[in-house]
């Protein structure tokens, strides 16, 4: 397998069960034969609704819980492997760390476990204390005078410190205002340019359509669909948006006669919209609300965005032992 193709994430057949309940437990799955990989070099969103086992995926995968059935391996090592261990970055969705420390000191901290000297951890501290947005005033401030979006910022540099190949994000944007959220997908970005690869869960589905190489949807713990954005949203049946302008309540039950064969007509304060399933109707439809004094002035592809898809990811009721 090339460099540009390599697996880096396997994860196979991934299950984990919970004990839930005080008198009468029950057994309750958060994960479900879960399998998937990811490659090198690419930016991975990992999506889906509360209790769909984001989180659980993530902790198995740090050693933070271990899973009922199945396996995986990071960077081609078993996740006992204490030396794959200095090759990876991890950020919680809630990050903690020890109050009385400094944004600087919590980093040079983080260095000295790997390894890294103190000399070295001192400018690798410098370095990402700029990456992430945390002038001399905040880096020197103790941790329990951080805003969310500050501790989110420095838990996004304690991922960094040791120059992992792949990064493990839970909920990186969390916090964040807009400018914020920009800062992290322009970094998510930078570390893809340097052949990392960036494994994230997130709920802001714009990010993920904007910066994601590839995407996977999970559900009550099971695996729904991957591939590319595009792979996700694109519809086997083309489906095509209309937008007409020119129309009046009075006409618009006129269209919707004319239109037989349109779907999801709806009038708006200019015009009208429906949607179009067959391309060979396109001059039909224009001749018809041409002939009610209108003008079509759009005609767009319609394809699922994330939203939908994530929204139909949501069960009614989800196992809430994880997020």
């Amino acid at each position: 397998m090339s460099k540009h193709h390599e697996v880096v994430l396997h994860i196979e057949n991934l299950s984990k069960d919970y004990q839930v309940g005080f008198l009468k437990k029950r057994t309750a799955r958060a994960l479900d034969h879960l399998s998937l990989d990811v490659r090198r070099g690419e930016i991975f969103g990992f999506l889906g609704p509360n209790g769909a086992g984001k989180t659980t995926t993530l902790k198995i995968l740090m050693r933070l819980i271990f899973p009922t059935a199945g396996q995986a391996c990071i960077l081609g090592k078993a996740l006992d492997d204490s030396a794959m261990r200095t090759r990876i970055g991890y950020l919680p969705e809630n990050p903690y760390f020890y109050d009385y420390l400094s944004g600087r000191e919590l980093l040079e901290y983080s260095a000295a476990l790997f390894g890294i000297p103190k000399a070295a951890a001192h400018q690798r501290a410098a370095e990402l204390l700029q990456l992430v947005g945390l002038d001399e005033e905040r880096a020197n401030r103790q941790m329990r005078k951080y805003s969310k979006g500050m501790l989110q910022r420095i838990g996004i540099a304690q991922a960094l410190v040791n120059d992992p190949e792949i990064v493990f994000m839970d909920e990186p944007m969390s916090g964040l205002d807009p400018i914020g959220r920009r800062e992290v997908r322009d970094l998510m970005l930078a570390l893809r340019e340097q052949r990392k690869t960036v494994f994230f869960s997130s709920h802001i589905l714009s990010d993920v359509e904007a910066m994601c190489d590839r995407a996977a949807i999970l559900s009550a713990g099971k695996l729904l669909r991957c591939g590319t954005v595009q792979e996700l949203t694109g519809e086997e049946d083309a489906a095509f948006e209309v937008i007409a302008v020119g129309l009046n309540p009075e006409t618009f039950a006129a269209l919707s006669k004319a239109l037989p064969y349109a779907a999801a007509i709806h009038l708006t304060p200019n015009g009208a919209h429906f949607i179009l399933h067959d391309e060979s109707r396109f001059a039909d439809a224009i001749k018809a609300v041409q002939n009610l004094g209108g003008k079509v002035i759009s005609i767009n592809p319609k394809r699922a965005s994330l939203e939908d898809l994530f929204a139909a990811a949501a069960p009614s009721s989800a196992v809430e032992a994880s997020a």
